[in-house]
């Protein structure tokens, strides 16, 4: 089930997306597997905490965040990916690791890979392990307004 805010913001703001379910999936790899699109496209939330902040990054599933870049890019000097407990709690109608790549909506600041700019489309996790959503890349950052930077190395 998408979480309500997130379908509420789409239907308000009258944009296209489609809801698409998939088998269970716990990896971003596994997702874009089961939904047959090239993990280059399927967008992955990773929460990194800096400096005692908790942020969204938002990258391919077939890339990695490169922490020496993403400590440049935030000018922040303690960064590490962040536990599970330190920002469940932010994310109440998700399941842990299936966040929408939408932290504007839960006052988390979201930042994306500008690899993921140039595609027409981007699909994501939609709150749950087996569904995830396609929209237009544009009508994406429209509704997020993320800091877009290059903080990623792939696989």
């Amino acid at each position: 089930m998408i979480p309500k805010r997130l379908e509420n913001l789409l239907q308000e703001r009258r944009v296209w997306y489609k809801s698409l379910v998939h088998t269970e999936a716990y990896t971003a790899q596994e997702v874009a597997a089961s939904m047959h699109v090239k993990g280059r496209e399927l967008a992955k939330s990773v929460m990194v905490k800096a400096d005692g902040e908790i942020i969204m990054t938002v990258l391919p599933a077939s890339s990695k965040v490169d922490f020496g870049r993403l400590r440049d890019v935030l000018h922040k000097k303690d960064l590490r990916l962040a536990k599970e407990e330190e920002f469940s709690d932010l994310f109440p109608d998700c399941e842990t690791g299936a966040e929408p790549p939408f932290g504007n909506l839960y006052q988390v600041d979201t930042l994306v890979d500008s690899s993921l700019t140039g595609d027409e489309y981007i699909y994501f996790n939609a709150g749950t392990h087996y569904e995830a959503v396609e929209m237009k890349y544009r009508d994406f950052e429209e509704l997020v307004r993320p800091k877009v930077a290059e903080f990623t190395e792939r696989f």
